[in-house]
């Protein structure tokens, strides 16, 4: 059974603060099960953008954790984070925005499972 979005986002926050890292929810979606997509700030006009990986990601049809693809392999202005983040927002209003601030971009999403 997977967590809660809104536990899961809490949870996230929590590892990233015990690593030094800023994290705030800029948009909080459906508590029970809404789509979380995480931006990383890399505080230089940068940023990275980590979506929920397609369903052929996963190995059942209703997986217990959650897993996250980058959505492009290098750093891009953050204006283009952005304008993804208002298009998936219009597609579904329900989804979590969660940005974080890292120099180093580190996310933690491969250990944020559950």
């Amino acid at each position: 059974m997977r967590l809660k979005s809104a536990i899961w986002v809490a949870a996230y926050l929590r590892r990233c603060q015990t690593e030094g890292i800023f994290g705030a929810v800029r948009k909080r979606g459906a508590e029970e099960a809404g789509a979380v997509f995480v931006k990383v700030a890399l505080m230089d006009g940068n940023a990275m953008l980590y979506a929920p990986a397609p369903q052929t990601a996963y190995d059942d049809s209703r997986p217990a954790e959650r897993v996250f693809a980058a959505m492009s392999p290098e750093p891009v202005p953050e204006q283009k984070v952005e304008e993804r983040l208002a298009k998936e927002l219009r597609f579904d209003p329900d989804a979590w925005i969660v940005e974080t601030e890292d120099r180093a971009g580190r996310h933690f999403l491969d250990l944020a499972k559950a």
